[in-house]
């Protein structure tokens, strides 16, 4: 059973001003009925408009819980997906106010930006692979305005999927003679490593997940288009980061990606 839009609207407020004053908020998913779904992202879709309203852009989407372990985690079976905005997309090596994002941590991702759009529905693997113009590295800088990130599935969905910043590498690469499944990467904080894994760990294969996204925006109503960027999903474990931290990610056939964390 899904929530009032009365109450739609006031939890949608909450996360709002939670970003706005820098000031996290307790768990909303305690004023849902358990596993409704629909009313998380009814939330996520609020915030969504009223950002598009107020003059910012969306330009692509993010895959979250792409991990089994994660999803098992927050009990449930699929990932879930958030908005990408224009202000929110930085350069390799450009530095990110710590303040802009709300309890930072960073995981590493293959991000790939289409050339087509994809409307159907029932679109294939080979259909979305004709669709990619290219893939770079990607560092996703996750956020939480729930304390303590002491979130479950419909905390994070309702919060655009956690979403906060995310940083592209500059040397696009083609799909052709990459094999995204046994891609390796490893990142690095203050040049200690902190994170390993591999394409294998995002539902298999990063293209997957690309996959699972376009065939559920389809469904929603909001196709992805050509231009838009796909975050995949992370690779490996996120790290949390402090002001004053640099963070470089390396995927084998990607290249390398690199941030640093203001005050």
């Amino acid at each position: 059973m899904t929530i009032s839009p009365q109450k739609i609207k006031q939890l949608a407020e909450r996360l709002r001003k939670a970003e706005e004053t820098g000031i996290a908020i307790r768990p909303i998913r305690d004023e849902m009925q358990p596993g409704d779904i629909a009313s998380a992202y009814a939330i996520q879709k609020a915030n969504t408009q009223y950002w598009v309203r107020k003059g910012r852009r969306v330009v692509g989407c993010k895959i979250g819980l792409t991990a089994k372990s994660v999803q098992k985690q927050l009990g449930v079976d699929q990932p879930d997906y958030g908005m990408l905005f224009a202000d929110k997309v930085m350069c390799d090596g450009e530095e990110v106010p710590l303040a802009r994002v709300m309890q930072a941590k960073v995981e590493a991702e293959v991000a790939l930006v289409l050339e087509k759009d994809l409307k159907r529905r029932d679109v294939t693997i080979s259909e979305l692979i004709s669709a990619v113009a290219y893939a770079v590295p990607a560092i996703e800088i996750v956020a939480s305005r729930i304390e303590n990130w002491n979130i479950k599935i419909q905390d994070t969905i309702a919060d655009n999927a956690s979403g906060g910043m995310i940083v592209l590498g500059n040397e696009p690469k083609k799909l052709r003679g990459l094999d995204l499944r046994l891609c390796g990467m490893v990142m690095e904080r203050r040049g200690e490593q902190v994170s390993l894994g591999a394409g294998v760990a995002c539902l298999g294969n990063p293209l997957n997940a690309a996959l699972w996204l376009a065939r559920t925006m389809a469904q929603a109503g909001s196709p992805l288009k050509a231009g838009d960027v796909i975050m995949t999903g992370a690779l490996g474990p996120m790290a949390g980061v402090a002001a004053g931290d640099t963070v470089e990610v390396r995927i084998s056939g990607l290249g390398s990606v690199r941030t640093a964390f203001g005050a």
